[in-house]
């Protein structure tokens, strides 16, 4: 169920709210061009700075609007266990598919410390749960062992690995096995990812390339070798794009690419701010390579 490209939707806004019209639209097009499950108020979609009731809208909405056709891994996660909780009891009831908890940030837990917070979200839910792991933005890093170890409860069902690391996949795999799902959040790396064994993607790029994402996830796991060869041919066109979308802090790049291709504004929410004229530039040249505009 949880395979292929999954866009980490982007939250447009306007005048500093939610701007419905477009988020709507926005689910729409991605309806339309093959995108394979929905991931609304993650970072992409800057749950850092949405407050609870919208954050519990986004995700009303997107349910309300995929109305089935794409499952929904709703993001839920926090560093305080008691919100991430609600949030995912919030979810649920909305009608989510699956949760996405990213690991808690600032607070920096042990390894002890993320089975229990992790364990006690499993027990108040019956969702499945993804497991977020992006050192790179939350500091620690949940450790192959602790994520066997949660594996081992009812609604622990996989990982969106954002590390970085191309042998953490066999290390978990090896560990873990092939029914623990591997989704990796490294648009640039999803080609080996895929190779060594995962199954999709948690995209950020696939707000802006929806056909071409899902069409390079399909056939980066097909046993054909033209298709393959297609595969290649699609990631050539990406990596650009991939590279373009992380220069300044995600999602500001991706936000001026969407309102380059008529998606909505590129509206951002402080702390984060628009991008300077020379990453327009190369977000601009890098779409034109993917043949977006």
């Amino acid at each position: 169920m949880f395979k292929g490209s999954n866009v980490a939707l982007i939250t447009p806004f306007k005048n500093n709210k939610l701007d419905e019209e477009n988020y709507i639209k926005l689910i729409d097009f991605h309806l339309k061009n093959g995108t394979n499950g929905l991931v609304p108020a993650g970072t992409t979609g800057e749950s850092p700075t949405l407050n609870h009731s919208e954050h519990q809208k986004v995700i009303e909405i997107c349910i309300k609007e995929s109305n089935g056709k794409l499952p929904v891994i709703a993001g839920t996660g926090s560093n305080s266990t008691a919100e991430a909780i609600s949030l995912t009891q919030h979810a649920e009831k909305a009608g989510a598919d699956a949760a996405l908890v990213v690991t808690p940030y600032y607070n920096k837990p042990t390894q002890e410390g993320l089975y229990q917070h992790y364990k006690a979200i499993n027990d108040n839910t019956s969702l499945p749960i993804i497991i977020y792991n992006i050192p790179g933005r939350c500091v620690i890093d949940m450790s192959v062992d602790t994520m066997a170890k949660l594996f081992e409860l009812k609604n622990i069902s996989g990982v969106k690995d954002a590390t970085g690391d191309p042998n953490r996949i066999d290390q978990t795999t090896k560990k873990l096995g092939h029914e623990f799902i591997q989704l990796t959040g490294e648009d640039g790396f999803a080609f080996e990812f895929n190779k060594r064994g995962g199954v999709g993607i948690i995209s950020v790029t696939a707000n802006v390339a929806p056909k071409l994402c899902s069409d390079f996830q399909k056939y980066s796991k097909s046993n054909s070798d033209s298709e393959i060869k297609e595969a290649e041919k699609l990631d050539e066109m990406l990596q650009p794009l991939h590279k373009s979308l992380f220069i300044e802090s995600n999602p500001a790049p991706v936000k001026y690419a969407a309102k380059l291709l008529g998606l909505c504004d590129d509206e951002i929410r402080l702390p984060l701010v628009k991008i300077k004229n020379e990453t327009q530039e190369k977000v601009k040249k890098a779409l034109s390579h993917a043949k977006l505009i």
